[in-house]
């Protein structure tokens, strides 16, 4: 399901804009009243706005330089955007937000911060330093109708690790990470060095392993032996880092849209992308749910932030020995997070990671802190109880209603040749003409080719003037380029969508694979000069 701007008074319970509304209703009634009164964005991180709500789902994608996170981006979106550059050296040196726009522009990292339109608004404390390496790129890309791709810097290996960012690079990851729908580790198979700065971020990644997914890219370019060794030295790397018991999902792929090399574990590789995709194409079906998930998860850190602050308080002097008082509350806090525990039931899992609240605590004046407020910390209850349970039923309404996304992330290919694809209009997709881009019904550029084109069309022993999807997809699987390209060629070609090519839209397809594999870009939609003569003719006569 795509997602659309929320209205300000949505009515249809099938809407996902209807359970965003109601969670942000709920914190600014519930959870901010309480977030300010005991200065929890002093501790952890800063207040929701509206924008926080509003925006599509996000995708973070990182790793250390040349392991393709540019090509993986262009490679999801089918096409190039401003300031991308690919090569082996470190090229990316910004964070880059690829946004939908209807024009194609760039807003430097100040001016994002004073945009309330945009969610980048409380990045401002990370300094002027970060600011001029950030920017949001806005294009006018289906896919980003319903996603946005946070492109990172390149991690820096153990060569390059004495170089400064100048800004913290890891509080950034980590402020990313907490906003995001899906983190995309990227690792290159022809390298695995562990630097530190790499094991910096996977420290700013901690507590969203959920949101994780890994990625062994260019494994088209090693052999299966070296594969499965590569493999598992990732795997024993990972556990290292990542301190769980269960062992983190790898997918194995060659994330660009070139044709891929001759390799024993080809179809691996074609299931691990599609896997991957898939994950990644349920996003917007599945923002509200994260919404929620995180408006919970914020709801229990701040109920036992508040006991923490509140205990603070109690146990102070009136006037007397603060400051030692003070020292050694905090040299404390493990006992006393046990005590809150014990006293309050609020689970360990719910409490911050204590030696960053010590850090945090040495600098504030604890003559401030505020007393538990029933009525403040009843509210909170009811939030957790019974307001964000009545949300549940709306959302398994929208599992009911979602629109695939556009390119690469439709997933059509694998089920082009399912009986539910002809149960589609043949007409209702076709190109239609306007004023500004008349079909010329003389000239068709495919024409010329035609004869090379038969020749490949007969030999695959067409019936009844047609190839079946079956014998197409045998076809094009030969070309070597991956099955997300060859879904939008087949989507492309088949022009009255009937599941099956006649021999001008096998020319139509073959024309256009042609042309990916001499390195141009795949059109959006069919342009009207590449539809077939007589398809024209049957469209004309079919608006009549």
């Amino acid at each position: 399901m795509s997602i659309r701007r929320l209205r300000s008074n949505p009515k249809t319970l099938g809407d996902v804009n209807k359970v965003t509304e109601e969670l942000r209703n709920l914190y600014y009634k519930r959870l901010l009243p309480i977030e300010k009164y005991y200065s929890f964005h002093h501790f952890h991180s800063p207040c929701y706005e509206d924008a926080d709500f509003d925006n599509k789902p996000m995708v973070l994608v990182m790793g250390q330089y040349s392991t393709g996170k540019t090509t993986f981006i262009r490679y999801l979106i089918e096409q190039e955007f401003p300031g991308s550059r690919v090569g082996p050296e470190p090229t990316t040196d910004n964070f880059t937000a690829l946004m939908y726009g209807r024009a194609e522009r760039i807003i430097p990292g100040n001016a994002l911060t004073v945009d309330p339109k945009m969610p980048f608004r409380n990045v401002d404390p990370f300094g002027n330093t970060f600011l001029n390496r950030f920017q949001c790129v806005q294009i006018p890309n289906k896919v980003l109708e319903n996603i946005s791709i946070i492109d990172t810097p390149g991690i820096l290996t153990a060569a390059k690790r004495r170089l400064s960012r100048g800004y913290d690079f890891p509080a950034v990851l980590r402020w990313f990470a907490e906003r995001v729908d899906r983190i995309i580790l990227l690792f290159d198979a022809h390298k695995l060095e562990f630097s530190d700065e790499l094991t910096r971020a996977f420290g700013a990644l901690c507590g969203h392993e959920d949101k994780l997914r890994v990625v062994l890219n260019k494994a088209d370019r090693v052999d299966s032996q070296q594969l499965m060794r590569v493999y598992g030295a990732l795997m024993w790397s990972l556990g290292k880092v990542f301190r769980t018991p269960e062992v983190m999902r790898v997918y194995i792929g060659s994330f660009w849209s070139e044709p891929r090399q001759t390799c024993d574990h080809y179809q691996l590789i074609e299931r691990e992308e599609e896997d991957l995709l898939s994950d990644i194409r349920n996003l917007p079906r599945n923002a509200a749910l994260r919404k929620l998930n995180d408006l919970v998860k914020r709801a229990r850190l701040v109920r036992a932030h508040a006991h923490i602050i509140s205990y603070l308080k109690e146990e102070m002097p009136a006037i007397f020995c603060r400051e030692s008082k003070k020292h050694n509350l905090i040299y404390q806090l493990p006992v006393i997070f046990t005590k809150i525990q014990q006293q309050q039931r609020v689970p360990a899992g719910d409490f911050p990671d204590c030696t960053k609240m010590q850090e945090k605590l040495l600098g504030q004046d604890f003559s401030k802190f505020k007393t538990l407020k029933p009525n403040l910390m009843a509210s909170l209850d009811k939030l957790l109880t019974s307001d964000i349970a009545n949300l549940m039923p709306l959302l398994h309404q929208h599992d009911l209603e979602r629109k695939p996304l556009p390119g690469v992330l439709d997933g059509d290919f694998l089920g082009t040749f399912r009986p539910e694809h002809f149960k589609r209009d043949p007409f209702k997709e076709l190109p239609r003409d306007d004023e500004n881009n008349k079909a010329d019904f003389d000239e068709w550029p495919v024409e010329k080719f035609k004869p090379k084109y038969d020749e490949i069309f007969y030999n695959l022993s067409p019936i009844e003037g047609k190839l079946s999807g079956t014998k197409v997809r045998e076809w094009m699987m030969t070309t070597l380029l991956p099955n997300s390209v060859l879904s939008h060629v087949w989507r492309l070609s088949d022009v009255d969508n009937d599941g099956m090519l006649d021999n001008e839209e096998f020319a139509v397809a073959v024309h256009l694979i042609e042309g990916k594999l001499e390195g141009h870009w795949l059109p959006r939609e069919l342009p009207s000069h590449l539809v077939p003569p007589s398809k024209r003719i049957r469209t004309a006569s079919n608006e009549e």
